[in-house]
């Protein structure tokens, strides 16, 4: 039996690409484990387009204002998954049962300076690094790989 969408948080994802065909990844603040890096992506604001929320989402987390990144991609459906049971406590796990999330390709015309990862008082990563799609998929959480496999179909055209 199909799962209802309203039961899942509309959100972005976001895969900034330098002019080196690197995919920019983030550790999140104050994880542990084996998987702790990932792209950028939050949830999206009432009345917020995604793309503005990816937008939004990418300077918060990174610090990189909107005059230096380019949009190359997208992807036109909304791709989801589930928070698994071990994951509880947060307000939005409390409501929602996973994340929809459509997903957004950008080229970096910065340079590695102007990343600032302290740009936004709710801090995502404590660090950050360029890397491909695929390490980007094996250091993500589990439940979230399969997006992540998606994505890298979709976007390993943008990587050189």
């Amino acid at each position: 039996m199909p799962t209802s969408p309203k039961l899942y948080r509309p959100a972005v994802g976001i895969a900034l690409f330098n002019q080196h065909g690197k995919v920019f990844l983030g550790r999140r603040k104050n994880a542990r484990g084996p998987y702790i890096w990932q792209m950028p992506q939050g949830g999206i604001d009432e009345g917020e387009t995604p793309k503005q929320a990816a937008i939004r989402e990418l300077e918060e987390e990174t610090g990189i204002p909107p005059a230096l990144i380019s949009p190359i991609g997208e992807i036109d459906m909304w791709l989801k998954y589930d928070f698994p049971p071990q994951i509880s406590g947060s307000q939005i796990v409390k409501k929602w049962r996973g994340q929809k999330q459509r997903w957004f390709a950008f080229g970096y015309q910065g340079n590695d300076a102007q990343i600032d990862l302290n740009a936004h008082s709710e801090i995502e990563f404590d660090h950050w690094r360029w890397d491909t799609l695929g390490m980007a998929e094996k250091l993500i959480v589990p439940f979230k790989r399969t997006v992540y496999e998606h994505v890298r179909a979709e976007f390993s055209k943008f990587e050189t």
